[in-house]
């Protein structure tokens, strides 16, 4: 084995000593409850927001779809993301913020992607997904429209639960 690839792989846990991508054991690990939430956004033009608010966009209800499109993402994570872990998953909430524009910035929408589990391992990367999937979602209904929408950006605000302690963006708590 190439000695800098054994370097790299020394202190990570998703690679074996010789360096191979491995799914990590967690089968030692207490089961305990885990939560994470995620944050996205979708900006766009004056006109597009308007017509998600007012319902008018020629796709249908674009919040209602891109909520589902969150939850059915939080669930199929681990078939997304390589090492990723089936979870058993208690709830996925998503919440929808529309923002109007302030000091000539763009109007957008906010998601907030909530995952609880009780498991062996943490939620983070199901409400990453969730919120990541329904931006896209927002996007997808709305891209008739206005093709020019950013997405993003998307980011962990908090977790709790397992060995590695509670997390808010900002700092550990």
């Amino acid at each position: 084995m190439v000695a800098s690839r054994r370097r790299k792989a020394q202190g990570l846990t998703h690679l074996d000593a010789r360096g191979r991508a491995r799914m990590v054991d967690v089968g030692d690990k207490d089961v305990t409850r885990r939560e994470a939430t995620a944050e996205a956004f979708v900006l766009m033009r004056r006109e597009t927001f308007n017509a998600i608010r007012d319902g008018k966009v020629p796709k249908g209800d674009v919040i209602s779809a891109a909520r589902i499109a969150g939850i059915q993402a939080a669930k199929r994570t681990h078939e997304l993301i390589p090492l990723c872990h089936p979870l058993r998953i208690t709830g996925v909430g998503l919440d929808f913020e529309l923002l109007e524009a302030r000091a000539g910035g763009r109007d957008g929408v906010r998601i907030l992607a909530t995952v609880k589990a009780l498991d062996r391992t943490g939620v983070e990367m199901e409400a990453l997904t969730a919120a990541s999937v329904a931006a896209l979602t927002v996007y997808d209904m709305a891209k008739a429209l206005e093709k020019g929408m950013q997405v993003g950006p998307v980011r962990l605000l908090a977790k709790s639960g397992g060995k590695s302690g509670d997390y808010r963006a900002g700092g550990r708590c």
